[in-house]
């Protein structure tokens, strides 16, 4: 598969070897890849180039990898984020507060190629302008913007797989969906996506979605999948 030519892939790891490898590998495959070991440097390479996807290192010195996730949680681009071997409970840490995906340190460049590659993939439908909102129970997703209003009129920020797991959902409203289903739709056919991070997706769009109504948009039915509970107007 080749890779778009105009893709812009940031990697950020303090550790210069594996800078290097990663930055050396996916150059290979075609994209434009720049390096940093620090989240300032990161700040520096945002706003001179700003990148399709941020590789992004657990353990850093400085400001580390969860903290720099929370930051940009919805206003930056797509995070693949990278933590050292058995740190589960950081892992899930970073999909919560925002992370699109992660992998164990040390990981194979061919899997992180692959979830880039998933990533980029995600339905960028949004840029077509003949359905530009979908509208739910009071609330707006703005499919141009990629931005979600809530009932009160407030602005409610999503990751970039919050806002396709959204769109996955409220484009199908009243029918069950797989998980097999949402990953694709969501994540791209070939994304290896554990179970726990979907069951995290889909737990932290459940708060966001929350207006104090009472009302479940995401409704989960044992055994099958999940539904949404509401019905979708184009707008």
């Amino acid at each position: 598969m080749s890779a778009d030519p105009t893709a812009r892939i940031l990697v950020v790891d303090d550790d210069p070897g594996i800078r290097e490898v990663l930055c050396d590998y996916l150059s290979q495959h075609g994209y434009q890849t720049f390096g940093v070991g620090s989240a300032a440097e990161m700040d520096q390479a945002l706003a001179a180039t700003p990148p399709d996807v941020i590789v992004l290192d657990l353990m850093m010195p400085g400001e580390d990898g969860l903290s720099v996730v929370r930051r940009l949680s919805g206003k930056g681009p797509p995070i693949v984020m990278l933590s050292a071997m058995g740190e589960d409970t950081d892992r899930i840490v970073g999909l919560e507060l925002g992370a699109d995906d992660y992998l164990a340190k040390p990981c194979n460049p061919r899997e992180l190629l692959a979830r880039i590659r998933a990533v980029l993939r995600r339905p960028r439908e949004a840029e077509e302008r003949d359905t530009p909102s979908l509208c739910f129970a009071g609330w707006r997703l703005d499919l141009l913007r990629r931005e979600l209003t809530r009932p009160d009129g407030a602005a409610t920020p999503l990751s970039a797989g919050e806002f396709a797991l959204l769109r996955a959902f409220a484009e199908r409203p009243s029918r069950v969906l797989t998980r097999d289903q949402l990953l694709e739709r969501a994540r791209g056919g070939d994304s290896d996506v554990f179970d726990r991070a979907m069951d995290v997706q889909i737990s932290r769009l459940r708060k966001k979605l929350d207006d104090g109504s009472g009302h479940e948009l995401i409704v989960t039915l044992r055994g099958e999948g999940y539904m949404f509970d509401a019905k979708v107007e184009r707008r």
